[in-house]
């Protein structure tokens, strides 16, 4: 009996799941699992469907029948072959085996490899862990690892990168020895010469067994090589320059490097080639000084990703598939606030799953940044972010969210999900920007995957809901489009007022109304910005449903378009405009929905009557000019204003009525709540 009161009662000692706590955390891991091997199942599955020929490429230009290792001159007479000699010297007894088996074999092996990377990744995690952590951990990095552009890339095309990552991380935390960890590591090194940097890592951190053991071991693998390949040791370490002149042209936009983003701003020769020698030395020194303190910090996994991202800005070529080091730069803890800590997190991840066009939008002046993206995101884990130590107050303790009081709800299970509760501090401004950013570039793909990537591809199925559409409004006695657009086209000065406003306005002032709201009103942005979010899932559903065609697109209804101009209906797309984007995402109308939120936002939160009255004109106005315009049928607004309110309902329904600030307080000492683990 006293130790079941020590235990915590009979429960304890009988074991049984009655913890409800345990019960949700032992689900969300098996769930996690289970996206894990979902994942897994479909990166097999994408490379293994591929036709022969088309999957593997690298892999079979190396070991296919007539594959670059077949060769029984130089291996770099073309630029196919990208690794080193040493490389060239492991692989080539391999190639039988390789021309037997080169999907499933490979593919499979590579699989194995990535869930090995995520399991130790998973176990490197630095001090203290809790034990939800410990639990989820693991699914979770695996998951990231298969959705990760670098991942995905090796399977696609056979790439043996993820060896090198594996092998450090098994150098570091798996084998026990510093002689066999550094043994490990040199191996790697071999195979990416850039991880030499991981020598001064351990020699600095006191493994000074383990980085004379990594200098040995790639001193003895690239002298093996040399012996074995002398001319193709000189090509690729003295013409080639360390794999320079390999895999395609340097100033790609796949070179994710220094020497990569000089030559795509212009730079050549000595000029090039000495600025890249004095950063890529700066970046690596400074690199390596924080990779040093967070190692001594207790904190080995975070530098052991700071120093590779280092070793992929200063290494002459750095492919899309040799990028991973970024990914691990994710367990590094940034911020102060709870709002902040997920910002460097969010965005590794996002940098690293999607390509650049959906992270930036596609103007000039960003093309640079856009073009450089994962650099950028290196050369920041590296040099620039300022992740916490362990010896800091916030490390494992944030400063603590402060939130709206709960307002009683009109019914009695309302909300469901009552953690999501009203935060009254401001979020984060460059986390809501960059979701933002994203959300609207897969807003965007999947407007024109609705008609199966192309203009084209749905016009007979959109042109029929047309109909459809017109002959409803015909029984409805809603049919005004013909008449409203013919009337305003006689009216020049307000033709151009509607054409004007339907360009201008339908991005400026929901973006507007958003800016305020965050500077202003957090509470109130949160709850409206929730709202608008819904509302466009629902719309995006819509369009992937019921493709429709505009009154403009209808080839026998004479709808004159007053914004793009005359369409030449002989032509698939109708010109240069309605090729860029989906022209039969029509219903529901975001033009006038987009508009609506932001007139009931307006007019809840504006103080004065005029604010009120000034907001709902917006969305009148807008419907004029959608229908006026010839762009939208008058129940596309009516879907629109559906969206909406099941936006602001699915708000109401999951968190609540709208919170008000609360009052203010006395001022006291800001206490640490326990980080989430």
């Amino acid at each position: 009996m006293a130790d079941a009161e020590r235990g915590g009662g009979p429960t304890a000692v009988f074991g049984t799941a009655a913890d409800p706590a345990t019960a949700r955390l032992h689900a969300t891991r098996l769930g996690l699992w289970l996206i894990a091997g979902i994942l897994a199942i479909r990166q097999v599955a994408v490379v293994l469907s591929t036709p022969r020929g088309s999957r593997l490429t690298d892999l079979e230009t190396w070991v296919g029948p007539d594959g670059v290792l077949h060769v029984k001159g130089s291996l770099y007479e073309s630029t196919q072959f990208t690794g080193t000699p040493f490389g060239g010297l492991v692989l080539k007894p391999l190639t039988r085996a390789a021309e037997q088996a080169l999907g499933w074999g490979w593919t499979f092996g590579t699989l194995l490899l990535v869930v090995a990377l995520g399991l130790i990744t998973a176990r490197a995690l630095p001090d203290p862990v809790g034990r939800r952590t410990s639990l989820l951990a693991a699914p979770v990095a695996i998951s990231l690892l298969m959705l990760s552009l670098p991942v995905r890339n090796a399977l696609w095309l056979g790439q043996t990168s993820i060896i090198p990552v594996l092998l450090v991380l098994l150098g570091c935390f798996v084998v026990r020895g510093q002689r066999a960890g550094g043994a490990l590591i040199g191996l790697a090194a071999a195979l990416q010469p850039t991880v030499l940097l991981f020598a001064p890592l351990l020699w600095f951190t006191r493994r000074r067994q383990a980085a004379v053991s990594t200098a040995v071991t790639f001193a003895a693998c690239t002298a093996l090589a040399w012996a074995a390949m002398p001319r193709d040791s000189f090509t690729y370490w003295v013409h080639h320059m360390a794999g320079v002149g390999l895999g395609g042209r340097a100033d790609a936009l796949a070179n994710q490097s220094l020497h990569g983003a000089l030559l795509r701003l212009g730079l050549t020769g000595p000029l090039e080639i000495g600025l890249f020698l004095l950063l890529g030395a700066a970046v690596a020194v400074l690199g390596l000084r924080r990779a040093v303190r967070y190692a001594r910090d207790g904190q080995l996994l975070l530098a052991v990703a700071i120093t590779g991202c280092a070793a992929i800005a200063v290494s002459p070529t750095t492919w899309q598939h040799q990028l991973l080091w970024v990914l691990l730069a994710v367990v590094g803890r940034v911020g102060r606030r709870a709002s902040d800590r997920y910002v460097w997190p969010v965005a590794v991840i996002l940098v690293m799953t999607l390509s650049a066009n959906m992270m930036l939008p596609h103007i000039a002046a960003l093309n640079p940044l856009r073009d450089n993206i994962v650099l950028l995101a290196a050369l920041a884990a590296a040099t620039a972010v300022p992740f916490l130590s362990r010896t800091s107050e916030h490390y494992a303790s944030r400063v603590p969210t402060e939130y709206a009081p709960p307002v009683p709800a009109r019914f009695r299970r309302v909300p469901p999900l009552p953690f999501l509760r009203r935060v009254l501090t401001r979020p984060n401004l460059f986390l809501e920007l960059l979701l933002i950013r994203v959300t609207y570039a897969a807003y965007q793909q999947v407007r024109l995957a609705a008609t199966g990537g192309s203009i084209s591809g749905g016009r007979a199925r959109a042109e029929q809901h047309g109909h459809e559409i017109l002959s409803l409004e015909r029984f409805l006695h809603l049919d005004i489009e013909h008449a409203v657009n013919h009337a305003v086209v006689k009216i020049g000065w307000l033709r151009n007022f509607f054409d004007f406003y339907y360009e201008s306005f339908h991005f400026v002032v929901p973006l507007t109304v958003l800016g305020v709201l965050c500077w202003r009103r957090p509470v109130d942005y949160r709850w409206a910005r929730t709202a608008l979010g819904f509302a466009t899932v629902l719309a995006l559903v819509g369009f992937w449903l019921y493709p429709l065609a505009p009154p403009r697109l209808m080839p026998t209804l004479g709808i004159i378009d007053t914004v793009h101009g005359v369409q030449d209906f002989s032509q698939p797309d109708y010109g240069t405009l309605t090729s860029l984007t989906n022209q039969y995402a029509a219903m529901p109308s975001l033009h006038f929905g987009w508009s609506l939120w932001c007139g009931v936002a307006i007019a809840v939160v504006a103080p004065k009557w005029w604010m009120k009255a000034l907001g709902l004109l917006h969305p009148l106005f807008t419907v004029s000019a959608i229908v006026a315009t010839g762009n939208h049928w008058v129940l596309d607004a009516v879907g629109g204003a559906i969206v909406v309110g099941a936006g602001f309902g699915l708000t109401y329904l999951l968190s609540g009525p709208r919170a008000v600030a609360a009052p203010a307080a006395p001022e006291r000492q800001p206490t640490a709540e326990p980080a989430l683990r």
